[in-house]
């Protein structure tokens, strides 16, 4: 326990103290410029969750986690089998699948916004090489696409590192089982869902609480691209909460809405483990 105390006392005074103190925050009134708060109860949780922006918000960070997600996992697990071979394309996708991963969010946010740009991304490239010459859409100032865009950028930063997770799971897998499961004649995709990936279970619920959390705190990426915007078609939680905290001065709000987010994680993640719980290979969860 002594060895522990140091570490606990760290957690406890840069994760633990700031969760307590934005609980109490979220209880006042407070402009952010004085010490003055007033105490307002559980009126901020009420004002969030009767408010049709806080929903919306909500409704974007689950389609973070169930479209770009579920899309980064399959990926990420389709590459990380083909990682298992061998040849000059695997060597040089091993060099590159984390390139992403070492950028900036901020340089990442450019690129893709450079990409989507109307006038010489990469859209109005293909359109003008299938004899379309002209602007491209802007798919970052349209409300039908500007969710998606960013999603999808999102799903091509997110990658490289569930890539790696499962990369590492699958070589952990013992030869001795993969070498009985091809004697038994399991080869390809039988052999992947029949041996493979049940014994990916821990790995796949470690990175889909990793989802979870990456998910309900995607901030920097929506900010830069969209704002949020056209007409909040974009908001996400985090940035509901800039938005309340530092242009409308309701900061005792804003830290109500962190701690609605912090909730939703938990509540997700407890959801993931739940179904997560009964493992294929019948070891303990």
């Amino acid at each position: 326990m002594g060895f522990l105390s140091p570490a606990v006392a760290f957690y406890f005074l840069f994760v633990g103290w700031p969760i307590v103190h934005a609980l109490e925050l979220s209880l006042f009134e407070w402009r952010g410029l004085s010490e003055e708060k007033t105490y307002v109860g559980l009126d901020n949780f009420r004002r969030l969750l009767s408010d049709p922006i806080f929903w919306r918000s909500v409704e974007h960070n689950l389609a973070f986690l169930v479209i770009g997600g579920g899309l980064m996992l399959t990926l990420a697990m389709l590459i990380a089998h083909a990682l298992q071979g061998r040849g000059l394309a695997v060597r040089f996708l091993r060099g590159v699948y984390l390139f992403p991963q070492v950028i900036s969010l901020v340089v990442v946010s450019i690129l893709w916004m450079f990409l989507y740009n109307p006038s010489f991304g990469v859209w109005t490239s293909l359109r003008g090489a299938m004899g379309h010459p002209g602007s491209g859409p802007a798919v970052l100032g349209m409300e039908s696409t500007a969710l998606g865009a960013v999603i999808l950028a999102y799903v091509w930063y997110g990658a490289g590192f569930y890539i790696m997770l499962l990369s590492a799971g699958i070589r952990a897998v013992p030869s001795e089982v993969i070498e009985a499961s091809e004697l038994d004649g399991a080869r390809g995709w039988v052999r992947f869902r029949r041996v493979t990936l049940p014994l990916l279970w821990g790995v796949m619920r470690v990175s889909t609480v990793y989802t979870v959390i990456s998910a309900f705190n995607v901030f920097v990426l929506v900010y830069l691209m969209t704002v949020g915007g056209p007409d909040r078609s974009s908001e996400v939680m985090l940035t509901y909460l800039y938005e309340l905290a530092f242009k409308e001065s309701h900061f005792g709000l804003a830290t109500a809405l962190g701690v609605l987010n912090l909730l939703v994680v938990l509540l997700v993640s407890f959801v993931i483990y739940g179904l997560y719980r009964k493992d294929p290979t019948g070891a303990r969860a």
